[in-house]
């Protein structure tokens, strides 16, 4: 059953809807303090069936923040981009409670930030000082609802928010003391993340288990810096795995017509989605020693 019910989701995501899709319920929009109590978050909360307490998963936005980029100023759960709609609805429909963060509009960026404008962005929302602090903000907002298994929590970031999964994991990471999966994520799954940054290139120890998905024909960022990230970590003895998509493109699971329309993103949109539901299935769903 619980296969079928993963097929059928997967179907409806690499189309980018389904005849359900608009009639979904919304996500509830919440408030939540950051780590270090000096932001106001704003957060989408997707919510399975039944009173749980569930598993859940924390979701983090890339450079373009979470809304659509035919929002037109107005920044909503309305106006959430499809990519954002379609994995929350899926991990609701697995059973877990997803907390799509947004990290940029309370911060005066709901818009996010253009293309190759890496280096001009604000301190105020950096991935390895700042977004990981919103994370973990996520973090213990989820383990204070009786909803929530708050053991049982996992990550997930897209691009500059899979780079800010990447610093939330390691055991340097801003926002948590001595981590480990008692007391931060189980899993993380990172999507064509930039592998370079300060933070991770020398040393990635995470303490829980990372996936990388990655796209062989990314024009963004560096997958080769990705490839060696990964050698390294799990030559030193890291739960890092890597799966690189040959010829997908950066942001291969929009579920846009523009994207899907090629082969390789469809596939590795496909596979991408039953890999991460397979990590985050061990991680969060089994039984835990």
């Amino acid at each position: 059953m619980r296969s079928a019910r993963l097929l059928a989701a997967l179907g409806v995501l690499v189309l980018g809807g389904g005849a359900g899709a608009e009639s979904a319920v919304a996500p509830e929009t919440i408030r939540f303090p950051s780590a270090d109590g000096t932001t106001s978050l704003v957060g989408f909360l997707f919510l399975p069936d039944g009173p749980g307490p569930h598993p859940a998963i924390v979701l983090l936005h890339g450079r373009s923040g979470p809304y659509s980029s035919l929002a037109r100023g107005v920044y909503t759960v309305a106006t959430l981009s499809g990519r954002h709609l379609a994995w929350g609805r899926f991990w609701q429909e697995q059973g877990y409670v997803a907390l799509l963060v947004d990290s940029f509009g309370p911060r005066g960026y709901p818009a996010g930030f253009p293309r190759d404008s890496y280096r001009q962005r604000p301190a105020a929302v950096s991935e390895q000082a700042v977004r990981p602090l919103d994370a973990y903000g996520a973090l213990a907002y989820l383990r204070a609802r009786t909803d929530v298994m708050g053991d049982r929590v996992g990550l997930q970031g897209w691009s500059n928010g899979g780079m800010t999964a990447l610093v939330t994991m390691a055991d340097t990471a801003p926002g948590i003391t001595r981590p480990t999966p008692a007391t931060g994520f189980r899993a993380a799954v990172a999507l064509y993340p930039g592998c370079d940054m300060e933070h991770v290139k020398r040393r990635f120890a995470p303490y829980a288990p990372v996936l990388l998905l990655i796209a062989s024909a990314d024009d963004e960022v560096s997958p080769k810096a990705c490839e060696s990230l990964a050698a390294r970590s799990r030559a030193a003895g890291a739960p890092v795995e890597i799966v690189v998509y040959d010829g997908a493109e950066h942001n291969f699971d929009d579920p846009g017509r523009a994207k899907q329309a090629g082969e390789a993103n469809r596939r590795a949109t496909a596979d991408a989605r039953v890999r991460a539901a397979r990590l985050f299935e061990a991680a969060l769903k089994r039984r835990l020693d």
